[in-house]
């Protein structure tokens, strides 16, 4: 049957181009290929043999790649985000993802589309390639071509619809793909945070640097205060000064009441008299303390520090608190240290309470991601699908022989006075010739 089949065919293409159109049987079909490969099919058992243990070689020959997957959600885009992640773009990407990135921008809440163009940023794949050492592990040269390779070995996706974006690494290690997928999202947190250039982080440095400067002033001002305060005796100059008019009082009221008794005893015992000289002695003692506590209406000294007893304002001889006659003096410069170290403290007050609102209102406007699955090692390969490659591939030389095979049985059924085989014969004459002058050429160079 086959050979009838063959014969069939031969006197096909031997008979003229009318005829094979007139009659369908004459024509090409399947039937005559059919029958060619059947006469090869020991051929083709061999050749499938042969392609198969050779691909299931080449397969297992593939090194394993293991993937890692991480899921994270952008916050959404607001007005000082949006200024954030301008200036953020300007610094670390090109022209090309700027111009991009501007016209995302501007339609919309696109915050998932500029946090891809991020981590697909110079920035972001240099520290990769730099911290996990991929030049080495990839074989690259430069550092640019290992950058790419991590590219290549890296899928970022982006959902439309909900904008969670999907991050996997590929790796021939699984330990590196968790590692470097954990990178990608820990130097996309580190640039946003070190880029944030939001109205909120710019009101908390200025209030920071102002409370800085407040702190010193009012630092200065309780020291003045204090050593004033220190030199002069003076805690409470309201209450002292009621307490020296009191003592003063009271002085006085018994200094009167000495003297009438004094004036009394002169009367009755005369100057010569033992408690005539005692009530003398008394009032004396009461002259004195008064005196002590009336001091000198000398000015104060400049230097509020000079502590020297020859001092107008040092405080008198014995006394823990100040002269009444300076204490008018002691007022003024006394009220404007006081004022201004409580100005000082109640600024300092309201700008700590702004501070704290500040970092309040700073946190809520950086962009932070929230990450809905971490990356995880994987626990099997993700390539190669040894099996499928292998059928494959086998499946593809079996088609390849099979067509060479139905082709070269037409094409020998061609005549040899047939245009096609002359053109053939040429082409094929002219390469060996050429092939031949090559190969002199290098034995005349060798």
């Amino acid at each position: 049957m086959i050979e009838q089949a063959e014969e069939h065919a031969t006197e096909r293409f031997s008979g003229d181009s009318a005829s094979a159109q007139d009659d369908p049987v004459l024509a090409p079909n399947w039937i005559v290929n059919a029958s060619v490969l059947l006469s090869q099919r020991r051929l083709l058992l061999r050749v499938a043999g042969i392609a198969f243990v050779l691909n299931l070689a080449i397969a297992c020959l593939i090194p394993k790649q293991y993937q890692s997957t991480a899921r994270i959600m952008p916050p959404e885009n607001s007005g000082s985000g949006t200024a954030m992640v301008a200036a953020l773009a300007g610094k670390a990407l090109g022209a090309e993802s700027l111009g991009s990135l501007a016209a995302s921008l501007l339609g919309g809440h696109n915050t998932g589309a500029l946090f891809i163009d991020l981590l697909r940023s110079d920035t972001i794949t240099g520290h990769l390639v730099d911290h996990f050492q991929l030049q080495s592990i990839y074989h690259k040269r430069y550092r640019v071509d290992a950058a790419k390779a991590l590219v290549k070995h890296t899928v970022i996706e982006l959902d439309k619809k909900s904008g969670v974006i999907t991050l996997t690494v590929k790796d021939v290690s699984p330990q590196r793909a968790r590692d470097m997928a954990q990178a990608y999202l820990d130097e996309l947190n580190l640039m946003v945070n070190r880029t944030n250039t939001s109205s909120a982080h710019r009101e908390r440095m200025f209030i920071e640097n102002r409370l800085a400067a407040v702190k010193s002033n009012l630092d200065r001002a309780q020291e003045a205060l204090s050593n004033f305060s220190s030199t002069n005796m003076t805690v409470d100059l309201r209450e002292q000064t009621r307490a020296t008019v009191d003592a003063a009082a009271k002085i006085e009221g018994e200094l009167i009441a000495t003297e009438g008794e004094l004036t009394s005893l002169q009367e009755i015992y005369g100057d010569g008299n033992v408690r005539v000289r005692a009530a003398q002695a008394r009032a004396a003692n009461l002259k004195k303390e008064l005196a002590k506590l009336g001091g000198t209406s000398a000015s104060l000294s400049k230097d509020a520090n000079d502590a020297d007893s020859s001092s107008p304002n040092a405080v008198a001889d014995g006394l823990s608190y100040p002269a009444l006659r300076q204490l008018p003096r002691l007022a003024v410069p006394y009220e404007n240290l006081y004022r201004n170290a409580r100005v000082q403290e109640t600024v300092y007050e309201l700008l700590t309470q702004q501070f704290e609102v500040a970092q309040i209102q700073e946190a809520k406007d950086i962009p932070v991601l929230s990450v809905i699955d971490t990356p995880g090692i994987a626990e099997k390969k993700s390539f190669p699908p040894r099996a499928l490659l292998t059928l494959a591939l086998t499946l593809i030389e079996l088609l390849a022989v099979a067509a060479f095979i139905v082709l070269r049985h037409h094409w020998l059924a061609v005549d040899g006075n047939d245009p096609r085989r002359m053109i053939a014969r040429e082409a094929s004459g002219a390469l060996r010739q050429t092939l031949r002058e090559i190969t002199a050429f290098r034995r005349r160079r060798a």
